[in-house]
């Protein structure tokens, strides 16, 4: 093979390669978001938590009909598709600057998230396609690190555009007189415009490179994601493993997410001295930093570990850390939130397989409702906004305690595959 032809090989991967990291760099973003809308729009943390909310119900409402709408346009005009709504929900944040209108920010979000899910849809499976199905392991390993790269340095990028750089409080915001307080409020807003218009005229030039650039557009089987009949259904749900697994994801979800999002406002609870947002955009980054590791770490320890007694010992890390944290009044909490990225890293693979093993001919419905058990990262989220208005977001980082004890049950127990459950 000459080099022109290994180059147009590699084009395709390096698209993809570039997609997964789009998708870790906006994601990482909602952790910005969230303290910079609570100011801007004056909320209290539960509204606040709608940020994740309206992006990760995005994959409960549009994963299916994201798999069902591919099978009929294919993988490169989905891919197209999702960049181009992608790029309408970047667009959409500038209006919502403008009015600073809460629900106008969460509109432009979903809409983000609905193309990033249809991105998702399409390119998980195109990169175990898109070559020899021995190297498939590799390749995905290789996109994953790009997502936690973007994961990493999205919150850095992200919050030195648009969070304060000195620390404005709540009680200082309601002192200043009514025009100074709409210019600051205002101001506050408008600092999304240009990330995300920069965010967007990237979206745009990657659609415009995928639709002239010729990466294959492979076939897709029959089987691929559809939406479960009545009687799968029906027997689906049987499997043990999966109904515990697909709680089991939703609790991973939501747990990484709410532990991550709400960092800035955790440290803003503790009154940390010398703490800024921006300070704790690096805390988020370095969150991301650590999952990257722990995965990069996990490529070699897993094929040497059962996968459940991976979930226990990285569960019951992920346990002590927030315990740890929530004893302390000082940086060391801040430390130790940012390693809980380290103990998420391995759980999503040895979750996933676990809970769809034994399923058959429904393997690939199992996966799907797994996807959808996603929804977690947009609920467990607004659980700890409410527990933090009521108690104090020290005490709210009990909930993903809660959501780590049910993963370490399913390690323990909840994976095993017993006698069926009569559904009927």
């Amino acid at each position: 093979m000459n080099i022109y032809h290994r180059i147009s090989a590699l084009i395709p991967l390096i698209i993809i390669t570039i997609l997964f990291f789009i998708f870790g760099f906006v994601t990482s973003l909602n952790a910005i978001l969230i303290p910079h809308l609570k100011r801007a729009c004056q909320l209290d943390d539960f509204i606040s938590a709608f940020v994740p909310f309206a992006f990760f119900s995005a994959y409960f409402l549009f994963s299916i009909p994201s798999g069902l709408l591919i099978q009929k346009i294919g993988y490169k005009n989905g891919i197209i598709l999702g960049l181009f709504i992608c790029f309408v929900g970047a667009v959409l944040f500038l209006p919502a600057a403008n009015t600073r209108v809460y629900v106008f920010f969460l509109f432009a979000l979903g809409v983000l998230a609905s193309g990033i899910t249809l991105l998702q849809v399409a390119a998980n499976p195109y990169v175990s396609l898109l070559g020899s199905p021995d190297k498939a392991s590799s390749r995905i390993s290789l996109v994953g690190a790009f997502n936690s790269l973007g994961g990493t340095l999205g919150p850095i990028i992200g919050g030195w555009f648009i969070l304060s750089r000195v620390e404005i409080t709540e009680l200082e915001i309601s002192l200043m007189k009514e025009s100074e307080k709409l210019t600051f409020l205002n101001g506050e807003a408008a600092s999304v415009k240009l990330p995300y218009l920069v965010l967007a005229s990237c979206l745009l030039f990657l659609c415009v490179l995928v639709k002239f650039s010729k990466i294959p557009d492979l076939e897709i089987q029959n089987e691929t994601i559809n939406a479960p009949s009545k009687t799968t259904r029906k027997s689906i749900f049987k499997h043990r493993n999966l109904t515990l697994g697909i709680i089991a994801i939703f609790m991973y979800v939501g747990a990484e997410v709410s532990v991550v999002d709400f960092l800035i406002r955790y440290a803003q609870y503790l009154n940390l001295k010398d703490f800024t947002e921006q300070k704790g955009s690096f805390f988020i980054s370095g969150y991301g930093l650590s999952a990257m590791i722990g995965r990069f770490i996990g490529i070699f320890l897993l094929p040497y570990i059962k996968p459940n007694k991976a979930i226990i010992y990285y569960s019951l890390l992920a346990i002590l850390l927030i315990v740890v944290s929530i004893a302390n009044t000082s940086y060391i909490s801040l430390w130790c939130i940012m390693l809980v990225g380290f103990s998420n890293s391995v759980l999503w693979p040895s979750i996933f397989p676990l809970a769809i093993e034994g399923l058959g001919v429904n393997t690939k419905k199992g996966s799907s409702l797994l996807i959808m058990a996603i929804v977690g990262g947009a609920i467990v989220p607004l659980a700890l906004g409410f527990m933090s208005d009521l108690f104090g977001t020290r005490i709210a980082y009990t909930i993903p305690i809660l959501c780590y004890i049910y993963i370490l049950y399913y390690g323990m127990d909840g994976y095993k595959i017993k006698k069926i459950i009569n559904m009927s």
